[in-house]
């Protein structure tokens, strides 16, 4: 057996065959390593180097965020005569929102297992490159059909975005900051949220652009913002713990001790040596689907079902509310539609606090009370603001106001729906697992959401708006429930011990055992 060190590196390969596997290869494959690069990116104090990781990948939500709540915003405007897309309210805030989140599961399921195959890299520079296509392609539309093929671009790109960047964000940041880094990036989306219906303002008076113009440039300026975020994205290393597993631990040796000499100089502190075991593993170039994914069914059954109630809960509640956020402003409280992104931002602040101030909880208080607690919190205030309206007991104001705080906690408890796929099932099968979930509960609850949605607030009945908004909340009750029931205690603790790597070398320990079985 030969073994080298380095910088507290600790990487051996194992003979097999009765010869010695030979490092470097490009396929990978019979080799059995043992490397301790998990415990050592996960000892990190906090530096640059994660701020870096945070801009570079967390602004992919930015994008979103600011991608549906420009339409949301100027849907009034592309409805108008003379605005040049031949598009109707109802197209806009039905079909064309339904196709761009079909759009985004195609993405996700497409790049998703791309990502797994590939890597964490390549990906989330090829999907941002689609969503700045699409972005531009929309700014050109002249005709519905146009509108809905580019608008499906872009959701493949964000689709895409999700997988790639969750997995990569999850497996550079230290385990104790994970919970509230991943909350709060996945909160940001809000913060796109907020300057979508800001830019909307701008974009829509037509004393500084005419009324065919205007609403382009705002998906032109949001590819601007895409263009920047490519260019900071260039300098995000490979994730080593994807390289290690693929045959490349060479490579991913020398990520990690470029990582470690930049955080030293930058907290002007000596590492701690790593305190975690080091992890051995049979390393496969690639790994083919129906393995993944009859391990993840096989393995974690419960962890599969908790998955699902989160995301579809998550999905149905936002994709109907956001989509339909601006008509129902216009419809039911006369809102004038240059006023709309007003109430827009107003509602984006409020999402966006929940998340950023609510985050450090996860780490602190747990995974399981806080998920829980926000998915069924949330769902609770909704069916309160429901009764409200029903009655005629709101204004336009007092509306945004009940939404804003439904959305205070139902931020945080989405946001940690894509940290829990993320980090309850095996490494080989992250990226997938993200996919999988987000493309089947965003396919439920986000393109079947806008539909009934929009068909019940032009329905001009109160009533039908109370039972829509009631259906979203009693979604996430149900995705609260299963987090008490299935829920993982994942806090604090390294992605390796939460759920063991299929190409993990040994038998399963007792513990392996039992969280295998949560």
């Amino acid at each position: 057996m030969a073994s080298r060190t380095s910088r507290g590196e600790r990487v051996t390969v194992a003979t097999l065959g009765g010869e010695q596997a030979q490092l470097g290869t490009p396929d990978g494959g019979g080799r059995t390593i043992e490397t301790d690069i998990p415990s050592r990116l996960d000892r990190l104090p906090w530096a640059r180097f994660h701020w870096m990781i945070v801009l570079g990948l967390g602004t992919a939500w930015v994008l979103d965020g600011l991608e549906v709540n420009v339409v949301g915003s100027i849907s009034s405007r592309l409805g108008e005569h003379g605005a040049g897309a031949g598009l109707t309210l109802s197209q806009i805030s039905g079909w064309g929102a339904s196709i761009y989140i079909g759009g985004a599961c195609v993405g996700a399921l497409v790049f998703g297992q791309l990502t797994d195959r590939f890597g964490r890299k390549r990906l989330f520079m090829l999907t941002l490159a689609i969503y700045l296509l699409g972005t531009l392609l929309t700014a050109a539309s002249f005709s519905p059909a146009w509108f809905f093929v580019v608008r499906a671009i872009t959701g493949m790109g964000i689709g895409g975005e999700y997988s790639a960047i969750n997995s990569a964000i999850d497996e550079l940041i230290p385990a104790h900051h994970r919970g509230r880094v991943d909350v709060t990036i996945n909160g940001s989306y809000w913060v796109g949220g907020i300057g979508g219906p800001l830019l909307a303002v701008l974009m829509l008076n037509t004393n500084i652009f005419p009324t065919d113009l205007g609403w382009r440039f705002s998906f032109v300026l949001g590819a601007v913002i895409g263009l920047a975020v490519l260019l900071v994205r260039r300098n995000v290393p490979e994730s080593p713990r994807w390289l290690f597993i693929h045959g490349r631990e060479r490579e991913a040796e020398r990520i990690v001790q470029g990582i470690e000499a930049q955080v030293e100089e930058q907290t002007s502190e000596k590492l701690a040596e790593p305190e975690g075991e080091p992890i051995t593993v049979h390393q496969r170039r690639t790994i083919p689907l129906p393995t993944i994914i009859r391990s993840v069914v096989t393995m974690y059954p419960r962890r599969s079902i908790l998955g699902l109630a989160l995301f579809i809960g998550q999905a149905f509640l936002y994709n109907s509310v956001i989509f339909g956020f601006a008509n129902l402003l216009s419809l039911y409280f006369h809102t004038p539609s240059g006023s709309v992104p007003y109430y827009l931002a107003v509602f984006g602040a409020g999402n966006f606090a929940g998340a950023l101030l609510l985050s450090p909880l996860f780490d602190i208080v747990g995974r399981k009370p806080m998920i829980a607690g926000t998915y069924i919190l949330s769902g609770v205030l909704l069916i309160g603001t429901g009764l409200l309206f029903k009655q005629h007991q709101l204004t336009a104001t007092t509306f945004t106001a009940c939404t804003c705080a439904v959305f205070f906690f139902a931020s945080a408890g989405a946001s940690a729906a894509y940290l829990t796929v993320s980090e309850i099932f095996p490494m080989e099968t992250r990226a997938l697992c993200i996919a999988v979930f987000y493309a089947v509960g965003t396919g439920i609850g986000g393109v079947i959401g806008p539909q009934v949605f929009s068909r019940m607030i032009n329905t001009d009945s109160y009533e039908q708006v109370f039972l829509a908004l009631v259906l979203g909340a009693v979604m996430m009750i149900i995705g609260g429930v299963a987090e008490l029931l299935f829920g993982v205690r994942a806090e604090r603790r390294s992605l390796e011990s939460i759920a063991r790597p299929l190409t993990a070398a040994g038998p399963l320990s007792s513990t392996d055992r039992v969280l295998s079985s949560v």
